[in-house]
């Protein structure tokens, strides 16, 4: 068996793996690097999954595949996970990853947030807008108003 491309030093089985046979990693920082794993693996149908639900028609799929199958991945840093509690609970988790590709090497740090929905963390990604305005219900389904819950975690 394979190691896991997180860097664990787990094998991609114990590790990643099984989150990407069935979604539902137990915390954010845990869902951050099964989803580095998922760019290494070119399991796109993961990324889409484990991203919030609201967001997931707006991904570009042929963009996302495309960047996992061009780039070798060199690595993945993993600075600092915040869990912030709260309902629903929020966290945010920095990290580094590296990759090359024929444009050269690069890296590329990010602050990510993440958002706990029925039981199941996903990833609020900072390209694809959120259709809400401040006193619309969160798309995250919280049955909150958007101000008071995710607006505060997106990244403008």
């Amino acid at each position: 068996m394979n190691p896991c491309p997180c860097g664990s030093g787990n094998l991609l089985g114990e590790c990643c793996g099984r989150f990407h046979l069935k979604p539902g990693a137990p915390d954010a920082h845990t869902l951050m690097r099964s989803r580095y794993s998922a760019y290494v693996l070119g399991e796109i149908d993961y990324l889409v999954a484990t991203t919030l639900p609201a967001q997931q028609a707006g991904l570009d799929l042929e963009a996302m595949a495309a960047w996992s199958a061009s780039a070798t991945w060199l690595g993945l840093d993993v600075q600092a996970a915040q869990t912030l509690g709260g309902k629903p609970e929020h966290a945010f988790v920095s990290f580094t990853a590296r990759w090359h590709d024929a444009a050269g090497e690069h890296s590329h740090h990010e602050r990510s947030a993440f958002v706990q929905q029925g039981g199941r963390w996903y990833f609020i990604d900072p390209t694809v807008p959120l259709k809400a305005s401040r006193n619309d219900p969160c798309p995250c389904a919280s049955g909150q108003k958007f101000k008071k819950c995710c607006a505060g975690f997106i990244q403008g």
